[in-house]
């Protein structure tokens, strides 16, 4: 089995750890997978009463998907199945009865962003960074459900600066804005805290926290329409997402037409 996601438990916890530390912990279309099979793994065993989702290493949580794993995309089934394929998992993060914490240090962009954004907890290390820099990069976009997930989380006006400017929000905005709710000193102790915090709500009533995450899901859901496909396929076929790709792979800086 691929190590490239460690998943143990003990006392009531699980813990999911992203482990490519060599590539910022970036993740395959496997790996996307294989946390779908822990996640229903987990949700079918009663023992497990919280989650933490963390990166290997101090550099990354997830920086975002492994973007050599699009170079074999060819067309629009190839851009719909992978937003859906998110949407699958996310989905399932989202909606499991398990409640679940993000450890998040170093990079947390991309699709390691929208995998903290569906957690119930987040804290992070001081160089935690958080962003979705895709008009920088890919010239890509998300699907709805993400951008309502992120618009729940900081408001569509800071959803729109993140990626209309494609910076990284730090930790004490992170923290000052909601989207942490600790900042710790360090790695070691980040780790140690999300552990903690862990058993603390894991010895909570399991159906409070059902309910309150099954009733702020629902909200949630009203927020905005499901279809975007229209969208996906505008980004993913043009010309511009080529162009992204190939110059992240070659280090150099993209030059988009809108096309």
């Amino acid at each position: 089995m691929s190590q490239d996601i460690l998943y143990e438990f003990h006392d009531g916890v699980g813990r999911i750890t992203f482990n490519r530390p060599e590539a910022r912990n970036a993740l395959t279309f496997r790996m996307y997978e294989r946390l779908g099979e822990i996640l229903q793994q987990a949700e079918s065993e009663s023992s497990v009463k919280a989650l933490i989702l963390t990166g290997a290493g101090d550099k990354a949580f997830a920086a975002g998907t492994d973007i050599s794993e699009f170079k074999a995309f060819s067309g629009p089934e190839d851009a719909l199945g992978y937003e859906a394929r998110m949407d699958r998992i996310l989905d399932a993060l989202e909606r499991s009865r398990i409640p679940t914490i993000a450890a998040i240090a170093g990079a947390c962009t991309g699709g390691g962003a929208t995998i903290a954004a569906c957690c119930d907890i987040r804290i992070g290390a001081p160089n935690a960074r958080f962003g979705v820099p895709i008009g920088r990069t890919l010239g890509n976009c998300l699907s709805i459900s993400n951008y309502v997930r992120l618009v729940s989380l900081i408001g569509p006006a800071r959803v729109k600066d993140i990626i209309f400017t494609g910076r990284l929000i730090d930790a004490a905005e992170a923290h000052a804005i909601g989207l942490l709710s600790e900042v710790l000193p360090d790695h070691a102790s980040l780790q140690s805290r999300a552990s903690e915090l862990a058993r603390t709500v894991a010895s909570q009533a399991p159906l409070t926290l059902r309910a309150t995450k099954e009733a702020l899901r629902r909200i949630n859901e009203n927020i905005g329409p499901k279809e975007d496909r229209d969208l996906i396929l505008m980004c993913y076929m043009s010309r511009d997402f080529r162009e992204g790709m190939d110059a992240f792979l070659n280090k150099r800086a993209p030059k988009w037409t809108g096309t």
